[in-house]
């Protein structure tokens, strides 16, 4: 399907420039690392516990990284019909499964890096159905091996878990959930070792996760003077770079650095009551994973209807999922922080609660929710998130999209639903 082109969004901050250049530079030097100098590395589901590669010095290709890379060089049409032709049903998962078609596509010409060489192991969680095949079928391509993390069920309901994450950390995610990831994780540190003689060390886990919890504190007050401010000083065009890409370096020198130097370039701005519209009317609400084909999508309505993009899950997400209160057990606070990251994201009560709670606490006047058609893990929780978005008086336009796929994405014809949406519930 013909359809224009994705559009490039506007960048207020300094910092945002700052952190794409870091990335760019850092994927020349991952690459150069890992096709050049042969270099052993993990390709990894982004709810993995990155921290053990970071302390091992591992180089690390997140998966929903290298989709949303792919994405960004509109490479990802043809990558799907690549899984078609091999026999794949055309409703897969695209976003955990575009590395494998860019694996099958077997095209070094278009590939990114010219395709990704033999990583020492794919890490995944076994978070819905697909995974486990997706992984072991990439694994089987790719000539590695494939290391799953179980996900086992959450007995605990609780829809405020957001409130008592940081602290009460073992009670809110069970101490059984946690020591059966702390389990698993020693087993991959003990294949990690034996497979590229590297050392995992205590203390240096250690020095991450304080380092860690520095970082998400500065993100945490940004996340609360947005939802404080009026206007909005940032956008999510901003927010997202410059939480996600210090994300992937979470706990780095750098990292910790950025997130201040961030914190304080939107403090300056709120400050000086600067707005990322000129004439900010509705605080809009994104729910699921970016359109990574069209970053323009969230700021096409800003001058039109002062419509403004001033939440999405990445930024707000830092704080309590991230924020440990360590005690002396490092490998048991990372695991309550990875163990859920998925679940609070995308399955009730825990999605719905968080996320009724942040649209009051940041003024939110409607919400808009991708609704991935072949995405599972991202569709299971979105009808009950609307139901109690609605009933708190928000509301909501689902769009049936694709966060990586944009063969039936139309960048006009999207900007136009959310016009007609906003202006149907009487709000423009």
């Amino acid at each position: 399907m013909n359809q224009p082109q994705g559009q490039r969004s506007r960048k207020d901050l300094a910092c945002t420039a700052a952190a794409t250049a870091w990335q760019k530079a850092f994927a020349a030097d991952l690459q150069r690392r890992v096709v050049v100098q042969g270099e052993p590395f993990v390709v990894a589901q982004a709810d993995t516990p990155h921290e053990i590669f970071h302390a091992m010095d591992i180089p690390l290709v997140t998966n929903q990284w290298w989709s949303a890379y792919i994405s960004a060089k509109q490479l990802s049409g043809p990558y799907v019909d690549a899984m078609t032709d091999a026999g794949y049903p055309e409703n897969g998962c695209k976003y955990c499964s575009l590395g494998l078609a860019c694996t099958l596509a077997n095209d070094p010409r278009t590939a990114p890096w010219g395709g990704l060489p033999t990583p020492t192991l794919l890490v995944a969680r076994l978070t819905c159905d697909c995974i486990q095949h997706v992984f072991g079928q990439w694994a089987s391509a790719l000539g590695t091996e494939f290391f799953p993390l179980e996900a086992p069920a959450w007995t605990r309901r609780d829809p405020e878990w957001f409130l008592r994450s940081n602290e009460h950390w073992e009670e809110v995610y069970e101490p059984e959930r946690i020591a059966l990831l702390v389990a698993e994780m020693r087993e991959l540190i003990t294949l990690l070792e034996r497979r590229t003689g590297r050392r995992f060390d205590p203390a240096r886990l250690q020095l991450l996760m304080e380092r860690i919890n520095e970082q998400e504190g500065y993100i945490a007050e940004i996340s609360r003077m947005i939802g404080e401010a009026r206007p909005c000083p940032v956008s999510i065009a901003d927010q997202m770079p410059n939480t996600m890409i210090p994300q992937w370096h979470r706990g780095s020198e750098w990292a910790v650095a950025h997130a201040r130097r961030f914190r304080d370039e939107v403090a300056a701005r709120v400050a000086a009551g600067v707005g990322a519209a000129a004439n900010e009317r509705l605080r809009l609400m994104w729910i699921g994973a970016g359109v990574w084909h069209d970053p323009g999508f969230y700021q096409a309505l800003e001058e039109r209807l002062g419509a403004v993009f001033v939440w999405s899950m990445y930024l707000p997400f830092a704080g309590p999922q991230y924020i440990r209160a360590i005690r002396g057990r490092p490998m048991d606070a990372l695991a309550s922080r990875i163990c859920s990251m998925n679940e609070v994201l995308h399955l009730p009560p825990w999605m719905n609660g968080w996320m009724v709670s942040e649209a009051r606490r940041c003024g939110i006047d409607a919400a808009v929710i991708l609704v991935p058609p072949d995405n599972r893990l991202s569709q299971s929780g979105t009808k009950l998130t609307r139901l109690a978005l609605e009933t708190a008086g928000v509301p909501v336009l689902a769009l049936d999209a694709d966060m990586v796929d944009a063969q039936n994405w139309n960048h006009d014809a999207m900007v136009a639903s959310v016009a007609d949406f906003l202006r149907g519930a009487g709000l423009a």
